[in-house]
């Protein structure tokens, strides 16, 4: 008799986007974090510290600088985070949403 060789499911995690709270794959999300040095933008996601989510698009960018991105990281966003913030929300595309961070179309 054949031995029958179950397909394991690979697990994808999943996280919220602090700016419309819609629930995407982690690697198609922008993870900021709250570290000693400030906050700051992780491309890598694999900084130290308490992190929070959001899409490569103005429009959530804004809403999270607004007040959401602060509370997620339980912090006051200061002055220099916020310069910091806003010149990465710059580099963003307005609406599309196609592009993503690691230059993979998303759609």
């Amino acid at each position: 008799m054949a031995k029958k060789t179950a397909q394991r499911v690979k697990h994808i995690p999943q996280r919220t986007c602090v700016g419309c709270r819609t629930v995407m794959a982690k690697r198609q999300l922008v993870r900021i974090v709250r570290s000693p040095e400030g906050v700051q933008v992780d491309l890598t996601g694999k900084l130290a510290g308490r992190g929070a989510y959001l899409h490569d698009r103005r429009s959530c960018w804004e809403r999270g600088l607004k007040g959401a991105l602060a509370r997620a990281l339980k912090t006051e966003l200061t002055t220099d985070d916020r310069e910091r913030l806003q010149a990465f929300m710059e580099t963003l595309p307005e609406e599309s949403g196609e592009v993503s961070v690691d230059g993979i179309s998303a759609m």
